[in-house]
């Protein structure tokens, strides 16, 4: 009996160490004013201690990306993974030729506790964000900030914080959409309508976008077929009794755009870091008229100084809830929510909303 018990407690000891060593700890860095926690942990009822806990975390974060080919093998040399990228250069483009259909590109990056970083940039891993954390779709009521809390998000607005921060890496980013330069990336963006504006997008986000609008049209009770011409989309009822509440709120939101826009090559105001735009991957809703709202944390601090983010929620433009939820849905996140609010901007991540 006495023989069975120390083997029983040496038993449980081994395997809580042994446990311990699979179990990931939340990677935490400072981004958009606020801790971007890592999604990467793997849930406790889903661990698999057969497999390496940063092998589950490259899985499940490529698990978004199922057209890219990949191959990950554990580096001796500088102790983490290698992951090997394979995918066409070409996606969504008919009017290429099978010649160019067949085209293959590949990279190479160290998994760095999420960031996707070059061998020569693993020195720098802690300048930069992890790549997928938690994408928090809750409104923040200003009211409620600590005086330590201003203090940091005035700190983190400021031009200088903003020109020496590391920010999200791009490396991974620059290889999916071939955005290393702008001659490469221009023969991946497509023209195309979104809401009846024209707008330019890369050729990747094209079917996720079509898919944005033909929910928004269904939640509206139009066809996307209205949206085909300014002299049809003029005549969107948009006052019938026999609309619902949010049919309204969706057509007035529709019908009062003044643009969507996508495409441009432009660095972040203040940094020296690419924009999203850059990619194609992200689109500016803007009203016609704003009537004294706030919709972007930039325009609001050359208005207001330093006091920008204590916008109260109800004077800020924003689109209607179930369009922002229509996003999401198809992998889009919602600047509105980021504490240096961008209320017009959306910008696909599915990497993101999928561990919501």
């Amino acid at each position: 009996m006495k023989f069975s018990l120390v083997w029983f407690c040496a038993a449980f000891i081994i395997l809580s160490i042994f446990a311990k060593n699979y179990i990931k700890p939340d990677y935490k860095s400072q981004g958009q004013a606020q801790n971007r926690e890592s999604t990467l942990s793997v849930e406790e009822e889903e661990i698999d201690l057969s497999e390496p806990k940063e092998l589950t975390e490259i899985k499940k974060f490529m698990d978004f990306y199922p057209d890219i080919e990949y191959q990950a093998d554990y580096d001796e040399e500088v102790k983490d993974w290698k992951i090997q990228l394979t995918a066409q250069f070409f996606v969504n483009r008919d009017e290429k030729s099978a010649a160019e259909k067949a085209l293959k590109k590949k990279a190479e990056f160290y998994w760095a506790g999420g960031r996707m970083l070059p061998k020569e940039q693993l020195a720098n891993k802690n300048d930069f964000w992890v790549l997928q954390y938690n994408y928090s779709n809750k409104l923040r009521d200003p009211k409620t900030y600590t005086d330590e809390e201003l203090a940091r998000i005035r700190q983190f607005g400021s031009a200088e914080n903003r020109k020496s921060d590391g920010g999200t890496p791009m490396y991974f980013f620059d290889f999916i959409y071939s955005a290393k330069s702008r001659p490469i990336i221009e023969d991946h963006i497509i023209r195309t309508r979104f809401l009846g504006k024209t707008t330019k997008v890369h050729e990747r986000i094209l079917p996720a976008l079509k898919r944005v609008e033909a929910e928004i049209c269904l939640a509206a009770g139009i066809s996307v077929e209205t949206l085909a011409s300014a002299d049809k989309m003029a005549k969107i009822d948009t006052k019938s009794d026999s609309l619902t509440a949010e049919q309204k709120e969706i057509r007035d939101f529709i019908v009062n755009l003044s643009s969507c826009d996508a495409y441009h090559w432009r660095e972040i105001a203040e940094t020296n870091r690419k924009s999203f735009h850059s990619y194609g991957i992200a689109i500016d809703l803007l009203p016609r008229r704003l009537a004294g709202r706030a919709i972007y944390w930039g325009w609001e601090k050359e208005r207001s100084g330093d006091d920008w983010m204590l916008v109260p929620v109800k004077d800020r433009w924003m689109p209607p809830e179930s369009v922002i939820k229509i996003f999401e849905d198809q992998g889009f996140i919602w600047g509105g929510y980021w504490i240096i609010f961008d209320n017009m901007h959306f910008e696909y991540h599915p990497e993101l909303v999928g561990n919501m």
